[in-house]
């Protein structure tokens, strides 16, 4: 698939998680599962290690158990588990490589890469523990329009060196502008919140130029998906330590 889909991915994710957002919350941990699996399936094809489907296991379902604790814990405590189900993730790849035995190829990239893709399907938690925080919906709606910038501006063909500044000054624009639309959130937490979003998608876009070869629909499911379920946790952490 060429690069500009992964893009285009994210943005159909992004767009079902805020549309969920305003569902019933049932709705929504249904949609943080189903992008917890498509990360799991997803990242061992972008990494082209072995072991497809053990890994694939391995990262995915952490990341629906932090979302299935997200959604059920009391409050303030909505992520309280999931550093527990990432340390599971990570202890469950190191156990997959010591099963698959010495001498097998890529072990090293499978620890690192899986260990990477355990924290990314994990954070997706952030969207629901930013739902119930407060009961305020706003700020995943201003995250939503900063990260859909930022997804935007990634898919113009130009070198990373000019998109990197500009999808981040544009989603630290879009931040504002989103929370004076929708919202009263304070203008410098809005701005703030975009350029770290912009930031981290720019970032991912890096990732997918420097693979260099073209990807596969699972590969590019799950590089399309993983930085949109860490913007949820970024999100959460922004409105909590920045805004409420």
């Amino acid at each position: 698939m060429k690069s500009w889909s992964i893009g285009v991915i994210g943005l159909a994710g992004l767009a079902t998680i805020i549309a969920s957002v305003y569902r019933t919350p049932d709705v929504l941990l249904a949609v943080a599962i189903v992008v917890a699996l498509a990360v799991g399936i997803g990242w061992p094809h972008y990494l082209g290690i072995p072991a497809k489907k053990t890994l694939a296991a391995v990262i995915g379902l952490p990341g629906v158990g932090s979302a299935v604790a997200a959604a059920c814990v009391a409050a303030p405590g909505y992520l309280d588990w999931t550093p527990g189900f990432i340390a599971l993730g990570v202890s469950a790849v190191f156990l997959v490589q010591l099963i698959r035995g010495t001498g097998q190829a890529q072990r090293l990239e499978s620890i690192l890469g899986c260990c990477v893709g355990v924290l990314l399907s994990c954070l997706g938690a952030g969207w629901i523990a930013g739902a119930r925080f407060n009961g305020v919906k706003e700020m995943l709606l201003v995250a939503g329009v900063s990260a859909a910038v930022a997804l935007l501006a990634g898919l113009i063909r130009w070198p990373d060196r000019i998109i990197a500044p500009l999808g981040i000054a544009l989603a630290g624009l879009a931040g504002p502008l989103a929370g004076l639309v929708f919202s009263d959130i304070a203008v410098l937490p809005a701005a703030v919140f975009g350029v770290v979003v912009g930031a981290v998608l720019v970032s991912f876009r890096r990732l997918v130029t420097l693979r260099g070869t073209t990807l596969n629909f699972p590969a590019a499911l799950g590089m399309g998906l993983a930085p949109v379920s860490a913007v949820g946790s970024l999100a959460y952490f922004i409105d909590k330590l920045l805004i409420s």
